[in-house]
């Protein structure tokens, strides 16, 4: 007997997971293990100048592998990062991508692997229809994910967040095959994030989990991963903020950011849909970006997860129950962390123009589409808004 109404889904859970203190070691065996014996290191210009990152292309070299670096990545990468990176990759003859950094060095060297011997450009692979059925999965390039950053997760992702500059507009790059065939995730590299960057990309992993809860569909793997990311961050975040050393709850941070990116496998949500197209133009800090829309969207959104809030509240234990305890406590940790309440001053150059010029590339944003409640490009505006002005109907 078949049912329409009948729960139904399809699944997808990540990769090869190593988690914990001075696992970097395992480097070396974890590429030859992926087959890789001329590996190219793709990171940012900030971590290639810190000296464990020496320690670990010293590593590789000392395991007789042909390695080189690719150390170009920008804090948004755009198709041009990507075509920069893929001239060395294919320049050094290298089989193989190990991704070291946070999520911009994962998303580009992800897209490196998908090019590898693949035609086109990065955009030809776009997350719209089936465009990810255009690429040969054989020919894609082994991947080994080594983050240095607890919020995006893309170390156990699927897709990338490109810039295109055609049109300044992020863009999701996806095939199932650009996720990493194996994780190693040292707490150890995470010490030395400013408190910034530890607050920032801690309320991305937030936001990840939060939204694919509240997502729309069947999937109560994804639901049960998140409610436990979110109560990791309630337990951990602020810890990690206030005393950047505590190797416990670094490794818990960790943990709850790759559990954000395989619960948004479900899906994402405004949240998203607003930070892409604001990152393009402004060159915001997504996690800044998605801390500061986090309360302004839940507001757009309540009528539809109000009874989602009720059994979160109860879940991750806040002191008060229901959407409002759900609320207050987002507000409260966003300010603990220190991070802004609304875009004026913290998103270069946004405006109300700026609103309307962004609301239908939101409204375009693949995250949109999972939102619990659809919206309309006067709506999107209207929350781009808001959250500029500071506009949130909350009493505390």
């Amino acid at each position: 007997m078949s049912d329409a109404s009948l729960p139904k889904g399809n699944y997808n859970y990540p990769t090869a997971y190593r988690i914990g203190c001075g696992r970097r070691a395992e480097l070396p065996g974890a590429c030859a293990d992926m087959g890789m014996q001329r590996p190219l290191v793709v990171t940012d210009p900030g971590v290639a100048k810190l000296p464990w990152f020496t320690e670990i292309v010293d590593s590789l070299r000392a395991a007789k592998l042909g390695v080189a670096v690719f150390d170009a990545v920008d804090p948004n990468p755009s198709g041009a990062t990507v075509e920069a990176g893929l001239a060395v990759y294919r320049g050094g003859g290298h089989d193989g991508i190990v991704l070291v950094g946070g999520g911009s060095a994962m998303d580009a060297g992800k897209c490196l692997a998908l090019l590898a011997d693949n035609p086109g450009s990065v955009f030809d692979y776009e997350d719209v229809g089936d465009n990810w059925k255009q690429a040969d999965p054989a020919k894609i390039a082994p991947i080994v994910a080594v983050p240095t950053t607890a919020g995006t997760g893309s170390e156990v992702g699927r897709a990338s967040v490109i810039v295109d500059e055609r049109d300044h507009n992020k863009k999701i790059i996806f095939h199932p095959k650009m996720q990493p065939g194996l994780v190693v995730a040292d707490p150890e590299l995470t010490f030395g994030l400013p408190p910034f960057v530890t607050a920032a990309t801690g309320m991305d992993a937030l936001a990840h989990c939060f939204e694919a809860f509240c997502a729309p569909g069947y999937h109560p793997m994804a639901d049960g991963i998140a409610i436990e990311g979110m109560r990791l961050i309630k337990e951990n975040l602020f810890r990690v903020f206030r005393d950047g050393h505590d190797a416990t709850a670094r490794t818990h941070m960790m943990m709850a950011a790759s559990m954000g990116a395989t619960a948004f496998q479900k899906g994402l949500g405004m949240v998203h849909s607003l930070s892409h197209p604001l990152g393009g133009a402004t060159g915001i800090h997504h996690g800044l970006a998605n801390a500061i829309f986090l309360p302004y969207v839940m507001e757009f959104n309540r009528d539809v997860i109000e009874e989602r809030m009720g059994w979160l509240a109860r879940a991750i234990d806040l002191p008060r129950p229901g959407f409002d305890g759900v609320m207050a406590w987002m507000l409260q940790l966003r300010t603990s962390l220190g991070l802004p309440h609304t875009l004026d001053g913290a998103a270069k150059g946004f405006d109300a123009a700026m609103a309307k010029q962004l609301a239908p590339l939101a409204a375009r944003d693949p995250s949109q589409g999972t939102n619990p409640k659809p919206a309309t490009e006067a709506e999107l505006e209207g929350v781009f808004l808001k959250a500029w002005r500071g506009e949130l109907d909350f009493d505390g």
